[in-house]
C-alpha cells in the first residue's frame, strides 16, 4: 500500500528522511493548491525531480532556459523532436549534442537542489509515495545522497531568509564599487554578475537577467556586497521608465564614479574570457601610453580600447591590424576612439604579437 498523508502532520523533510533511511525506490508526489512536485528515488537516493518525457513545464527545460543554456529556438527544436520520438528530455539533450554527459550531470544536480529547496518549505499540502512508480532511465544520470541533498536544501532555506533581509528592496540599483584583485578567485556566479551590474539595473532586474537560479544570484550578490565589490547606488521607483538618452562624453565623464560602468565591465569580461593578468606580464607583452594622470577620462577611454583589443584577440586569435576593425566588428563604439584634445595612435608589431597604443595630445 502506498504511503500518503498531509504535510501538516509530517513535513516534506521528514517524509524524505524516512524514505531515504529505508532505501526506498519509487516516486514521492506532492501537491499544494496549484503546485505540483515529484521526487524520484532509487535505493534511497534522489535521481530526479521531474516527470519522464518532456512536459510543457518540464523543470529541467525551465532551468536550462533560466540559466541561458538553451535558447527559445533550441527549446522549440527539442519539443519538435520529442513529439516525433517521445524520447525523454535528458536523452534528447545528450544524443542531440545540446549537452555532453558531464554538463547534464552538473545541471541536473543544480536543478534538483533548486526544486528540492523550494518544496521542503511547503508547510501544507498532500504527499503520496508510490513504490511502483520508478524512474525509467537506467542507470539514472545522477544519484544524489538523500541526507546531503536535504542538508543543502536546509542551508539554502536559512541563507534565503538572510538574503531577503539584505535585499529587502528589489528596486535598489547596484553598481560596482571596486574590482577584486586580479589574483582573487571568483566564483562562476560572481563572474556572471560582474558583467551585468552597471549601476542602472535594480536588484530584481540583475537576478532576473543573470544566467543563474534566483538563489544562486542572490547568494553571489550577497558575497559581492560583503566583499565591498558592489554597492547600492540609488533606487528606481516601481514603474519608472529608464531613459535611453545617452549623455555627452563630457557629462558622462564628469559624473562617472571610479571603477563604475563600462570600464569595470570591460575589465571583468577580460578576466572571464581570457584569465588575463594585469601588471608585469601584460606590460612586457604590449606597450601602451597614457596621458597625464590628471586627465582621468582619457586614461579610462584608453583602458576601454585596450580591453576591446584583447577581447578581439581572444575571439579571432590575432590582434586587429587597425582600430577600425574593432568598430566594424562592433567590439567598440567608434566614439570610444575619440577624446577631445587627443589623437589615438595604434601600431601593430611586424610579428603581430604585440602592439602600442597611445594618446597623442594636440593641445
Amino acid at each position: 500500500m502506498a504511503l500518503q498523508g498531509n504535510l501538516r502532520d509530517f513535513s516534506v523533510t521528514e517524509v524524505l528522511q524516512l524514505l531515504g533511511s529505508q532505501k526506498k525506490t519509487g516516486a514521492l508526489s506532492l501537491d499544494w493548491n496549484t503546485e505540483r512536485a515529484v521526487v524520484y528515488m532509487e535505493d534511497g537516493r534522489i535521481v530526479s525531480t521531474r516527470e519522464p518525457g518532456m512536459p510543457a513545464d518540464d523543470p529541467l527545460l525551465r532551468f536550462l532556459i533560466k540559466i541561458h543554456r538553451l535558447s527559445d529556438e533550441q527549446k522549440r527544436g527539442l519539443m519538435s523532436l520529442h513529439r516525433e520520438s517521445s524520447r525523454d528530455l535528458e536523452d534528447l539533450l545528450v544524443n542531440g549534442r545540446y549537452l555532453d554527459v558531464e554538463e547534464i550531470q552538473g545541471y541536473l544536480e543544480r536543478q534538483i537542489l533548486t526544486d528540492l529547496s523550494n518544496v521542503v518549505r511547503w508547510d501544507n499540502g498532500n504527499y503520496r509515495f508510490d513504490p511502483k512508480k520508478k524512474w525509467p532511465q537506467q542507470p539514472p544520470t545522477v544519484r544524489l545522497s538523500m541526507e546531503g541533498a536535504l542538508i543543502e536544501a536546509a542551508r539554502r532555506g536559512d541563507e534565503q531568509k538572510r538574503y531577503v533581509g539584505v535585499f529587502r528592496d528589489p528596486y535598489e540599483l547596484l553598481g560596482v564599487r571596486d574590482l577584486p584583485d586580479p589574483d582573487e578567485p571568483l566564483s562562476e556566479e560572481e563572474k556572471e554578475l560582474f558583467g551585468i551590474i552597471d549601476g542602472s539595473k535594480t536588484v530584481a532586474e540583475i537576478a532576473d537577467a543573470a544566467p543563474l537560479t534566483e538563489y544562486e544570484a542572490y547568494e553571489a550578490l550577497h558575497r559581492m556586497l560583503e566583499a565591498q565589490w558592489i554597492e547600492v547606488v540609488g533606487r528606481r521607483d516601481p514603474g519608472k521608465i529608464v531613459s535611453q538618452v545617452i549623455p555627452s562624453a563630457e557629462v558622462e565623464a564628469a559624473r562617472r564614479v571610479p571603477w563604475l560602468g563600462e570600464l569595470s565591465v570591460a575589465i571583468v569580461v577580460v578576466v572571464l574570457l581570457g584569465g588575463l593578468q594585469f601588471g608585469a606580464r601584460l606590460v612586457n607583452r604590449n606597450v601602451w601610453m597614457v596621458p597625464a594622470a590628471s586627465d582621468v577620462f582619457a586614461t579610462q577611454r584608453l583602458d576601454e580600447v585596450r580591453h576591446a583589443i584583447e577581447l578581439y584577440r581572444l575571439d579571432r586569435g590575432a590582434y586587429p591590424d587597425r582600430l577600425q576593425r574593432l568598430v566594424n566588428d562592433e567590439w567598440v563604439d567608434g566614439a570610444r576612439l575619440r577624446v577631445p584634445g587627443y589623437n589615438l595612435n595604434y601600431r601593430l608589431a611586424p610579428d603581430g604579437l604585440s602592439y602600442t597604443l597611445a594618446w597623442a595630445t594636440d593641445r
